[in-house]
């Protein structure tokens, strides 16, 4: 209680001072910095399942709909949530209907239409294009133009929950114009559009260095004449996460950092300047280690971590991957790495409360060294003279990798010496956060690619129903070089049963029954050992105390209301 004390100091002393000012005049408030320690490679997020990406580029192009920071889903460039009541939703469950705002533009002053949300399903479900948020669009059969401000999204099969495609920042609107020419495995290649995406938010590119700086102006033909405040955006990548709050914090260079995942203890000193404050919520994010199920055997060229490479040696093996979860003494993670800003958790869906289940809670949440070392003694696991075990010459010696960051370079080291209390070996291995979320098919350090045995990072999803975040460990979400390394099931976990029950999950109504077949789905992850969930994740930004308008959400993009964001006077 005393650490979460001293951690919110900062916002209250902040809140404090704040007064009630009007909302500036488009344009007058000069220019907003922005701070991403882990560098932007595209403002493409169909390109890149990295949040990043799916951030930076939420300023520039937008979804019909969104999750407000209470967790209800808002309009956007929709007129209104289509439901049974306003007969946007279907009786049979099979068709919704959106009616889009009539007098929205594209930031080059062309009108926004049903054409362009058509165009924008097509991108990513195209063959061989490569979408990293094809999840989003699972069980969608047509999208068609009723006319040009009313869009009908028709289902393989009736769709309980229907908000998932053209909702939330991971599925936004692009223009079909600029795209055009982009389509399947043309797509990595446009490099201009894939840069500079003409958009229908509060921003627009003005100039795209990957991997360092984006550079946005006001979008003159924004549909709300009065926003926003700001004239110009000045995004900067790179560096760490210590850096990037120290700037906001202490120095007051930046007015925004996104994701300050620093020691608690380093937060605390740096609030005493006075010159920021941090704002957190609890959404759905975890920071897991995934576990390959399939072979990252260099020998193995392109074939390396696919299902072509065949199973992994030693992860194929249920009691090594228990094992590994009942090593690690999650408590520990948290207290050195996240303080109140982190939870240990058991679960890849932590929220909302309606989904969280606690069934894996007995066996995993807390450490039990015996357990493991006897489940790998009784799989045939015997350690060797260099303490580590081995069973038919496979060594349980793994490649652990993860980003660049100091907080999980000190949970690599905690997880290594807990791995080492039942014999096994850890090589540590760490990539720049631009490079490691950065997507490039080319690069052999993505998390997409997972040349590695286990990695490490952080995810979530979009809203507060699970269930386009659950297809994503569907068989055929896994990357690989058919899909220019996209996808999320990034385990290359592929359980038939898992796919039966995502797919009664998508025809279930009941919200009691749903909420049921989402814990059975997040157990059945846990307890086969498709990834090992350490840590349920507090977003954790910072902001200076000049800085007003912002509306914290852990449900969609942080700067999903940018547009409201203004100098305080």
């Amino acid at each position: 209680m005393h650490r979460l004390k001293l951690l919110l100091a900062g916002t209250v002393a902040a809140m404090a001072l704040s007064s009630a000012t009007a909302h500036a005049e488009r344009g007058t408030d000069g220019d907003l910095k922005i701070l991403f320690w882990q560098a932007v490679s595209t403002m493409n997020p169909f390109l890149s399942g990295g949040t990043k990406e799916v951030f930076a580029s939420s300023m520039v192009i937008e979804p019909l709909a969104r999750t407000d920071e209470n967790g209800k889903l808002v309009a956007y460039l929709a007129t209104e949530i289509p439901t049974l009541e306003n007969g946007g939703l279907a009786k049979d469950l099979l068709s919704l209907t959106w009616k889009l705002k009539p007098d929205v533009k594209w930031s080059d002053g062309t009108p926004f239409t049903a054409e362009d949300v058509i165009f924008t399903w097509k991108y990513c479900t195209a063959p061989d294009g490569g979408c990293a948020q094809k999840a989003q669009y699972e069980g969608v059969k047509d999208v068609e133009a009723i006319d040009p401000h009313t869009v009908k999204v028709t289902f393989t099969e009736p769709k309980p929950y229907p908000y998932s495609a053209f909702v939330g920042s991971q599925s936004p609107i692009i223009q079909a114009k600029q795209f055009a020419d982009c389509v399947g495995a043309k797509a990595p290649g446009c490099t201009a559009a894939n840069f500079g995406p003409i958009g229908t938010g509060a921003f627009v590119v003005a100039d795209f260095k990957p991997n360092d700086v984006i550079t946005f102006k006001a979008n003159p033909n924004y549909r709300d004449p009065a926003k926003p405040a700001f004239a110009s955006v000045t995004l900067k990548g790179g560096g760490d996460a210590a850096s990037a709050a120290r700037a906001v914090l202490e120095t007051g260079e930046y007015d925004y950092a996104w994701n300050t995942m620093v020691e608690p203890e380093v937060l605390q000193t740096m609030l005493a300047a006075g010159k920021g404050r941090l704002e957190s919520a609890f959404g759905t994010n975890v920071e897991r280690i995934n576990l390959n199920w399939t072979n990252p055997d260099p020998a193995l060229g392109d074939k390396r971590s696919t299902t072509e490479a065949g199973p992994h040696p030693a992860l194929k093996d249920p009691a090594v991957r228990r094992a590994l979860s009942l090593a690690i003494d999650r408590d520990i993670i948290v207290e050195a790495g996240y303080g109140a800003a982190g939870k240990a958790t058991c679960n890849i869906v932590p929220a909302p409360e309606a989904v969280a289940s606690t069934k894996n809670d007995s066996w995993c949440l807390k450490q039990d060294l015996e357990a493991a070392n006897k489940l790998l003694d009784d799989a045939g696991w015997a350690k060797g003279s260099d303490g580590i075990r081995a069973k038919d010459g496979v060594k349980l010696n793994f490649l652990y990798s993860t980003s660049t960051n100091s907080v999980r370079q000190a949970t690599q080291e905690l997880v290594k010496s807990m791995w080492a209390e039942i014999g096994v070996g850890a090589e540590l291995r760490n990539a720049s956060a631009s490079v490691f979320f950065g997507g490039d098919p080319a690069s052999p350090d993505t998390f997409q690619k997972f040349y590695a045995d286990v990695e490490m990072y952080t995810n979530n999803f979009d809203g507060t129903d699970p269930e386009k975040y659950l297809a994503e460990w569907l068989c055929n979400q896994m990357p690989g070089p058919s899909n220019g390394w996209q996808g999320q099931n990034i385990p290359r976990y592929c359980n038939p049963e898992y796919d039966k029950m995502v797919g009664t999950l998508s025809k279930t109504a009941d919200p009691a029954k749903r909420a049921e077949l989402a814990k059975q789905l997040n157990d059945m992850l846990t307890e086969e050992g498709a990834h090992i969930p350490l840590v349920h994740r507090g977003d954790l930004s910072a902001f200076a105390v000049s800085l007003d308008g912002v509306r914290m959400n852990s449900w969609d993009s942080q700067l999903w209301n940018v547009a409201d964001w203004y100098r305080k006077k």
